[in-house]
């Protein structure tokens, strides 16, 4: 499984825990034509996101629920085998069957977690092209809020190129407006065989190198 699995499960966790979108005091003295934006923001709190968020667990409830019940299973087999390590250990800290124990709890784990991540991957697919389907939107959106605001320049905190910007400046809640507008809802499920863009740009620098024609998405199934 490829390293979207682990981004897009982490991701939910992290755009969670954003704060709150601050509006400008309204008698706030700024400098015309800057504005600073979240993006991250802008994303966990878009309509396609939140909606996405909420039928996730209802479309894709059987591999949650599987992946769930393999994980307890998983945990049944392992306890066992890790309680007699433990009370091995402390019998007999060199007693020499402690590292095959070890060895053979580990690839249970290993195995196990390799398992998990495959049964829960149509989970992670649906995060990531709920995500991508909203980052094809941002600039649009962006361009958007800022010839509302007549704006020319436009600064994202989160990649570390603002210290300081009083509220008054944050177009955060304009961009996110914009977005609304040009995607109120996002396709949950990707069509068959569909990856990300992070994988598509690997097996297409991988193709060129190759002098050969890189695959593409299968078109998206519908409208949103």
């Amino acid at each position: 499984m490829t390293n979207f699995s682990k981004s897009l499960l982490a991701a939910s966790v992290a755009f969670a825990t954003l704060s709150p979108i601050a509006a400008a005091p309204a008698a706030a003295q700024v400098v015309k034509g800057i504005g600073v934006v979240s993006l991250p923001a802008v994303v966990a709190n878009s309509n396609a996101y939140k909606v996405a968020q909420q039928q996730r667990p209802v479309t894709y409830k059987p591999q949650i629920d599987q992946a769930e019940a393999r994980r307890a299973a998983i945990s049944a087999q392992l306890q066992p085998l890790v309680d007699k390590f433990n009370k091995d250990r402390q019998a007999n800290p060199n007693n020499p069957a402690l590292q095959q124990q070890a060895a053979a709890i580990q690839q249970i784990q290993q195995s196990g977690q390799q398992e998990l991540q495959q049964l829960i991957q149509p989970v992670a697919l649906s995060e990531a092209y709920v995500t991508e389907q909203i980052e094809d939107k941002l600039d649009a959106a962006v361009q958007a809020a800022a010839k509302k605001k007549n704006v020319q320049l436009i600064l994202d905190p989160t990649q570390g190129a603002v210290l300081y910007a009083d509220a008054a400046y944050n177009m955060t809640q304009d961009v996110l407006n914009e977005l609304n507008a040009l995607l109120p809802t996002a396709q949950l499920v990707p069509p068959q065989g569909w990856v990300p863009r992070q994988v598509r740009e690997q097996q297409a620098a991988q193709a060129a190198a190759q002098g050969q024609t890189p695959a593409t998405n299968p078109p998206a199934a519908g409208g949103r």
